[in-house]
């Protein structure tokens, strides 16, 4: 009778890991399940932080760690509790790993952007004349970035290719900018900010 119940536990542990197993693989295919559902367990405060405790994908490697270590508890026979503790314990350790690591991630990927924000006050240089009442483009350096932007002249004159310009202002998705002076070559070799 004791192998029925140590082959029961074995069972229910590896039913519990096998779901988890397939709640993970369609986490990992479509991403955040609940995000994707419009449900948000991790509150308004999180701050948008992808990969939070309550993740879909944290969530499936922690249901998927509990079933694993609980199958690994029943084998070496610590029994129903022993079993689901050691399986508590797998399933924290694993969920906190992927929930650090997927942090880690998304924060290296989100820090690479330039904002509209961050154009304005900068020189760039006009890569398209803007022609008087429409628009044309600039080029402008940030960083390590070159960002090219739709531009407006703020007082509607034409502003002539490898113009030096100051951005004035975002509006949508064009900036309006002012003639600072002659186009200079050190511009496009990075020499301006």
């Amino acid at each position: 009778m004791e192998f029925m119940n140590s082959l029961n536990l074995i069972m229910l542990f590896a039913i519990i890991g096998g779901v988890g197993f397939v709640f993970l693989l369609v986490s990992l295919v479509v991403g955040d399940v609940f995000e994707m559902a419009g449900i948000d367990l991790n509150g308004p405060d999180h701050g948008g932080m992808d990969f939070g405790l309550l993740d879909s994908r944290v969530l499936a490697v922690f249901i998927t760690a509990f079933g694993g270590f609980g199958v690994i508890g029943a084998q070496m026979g610590f029994g129903a509790v022993g079993s689901s503790m050691m399986g508590l314990l797998g399933g924290v350790v694993f969920a906190a790993v992927v929930s650090v690591f997927g942090r880690f991630l998304v924060g290296q990927q989100a820090s690479s952007s330039v904002t509209d924000n961050d154009l304005i006050g900068r020189t760039a240089q006009v890569t398209v004349s803007i022609k008087p009442g429409t628009v044309g483009q600039i080029t402008a350096k940030i960083g390590d970035e070159r960002v090219e932007r739709v531009a407006r002249a703020k007082d509607g004159t034409e502003i002539a290719a490898g113009s030096l310009v100051k951005v004035e202002s975002v509006i949508g998705d064009s900036v309006i900018v002012v003639p600072e002076g002659a186009a200079s070559p050190s511009f496009l070799a990075g020499g301006s900010n």
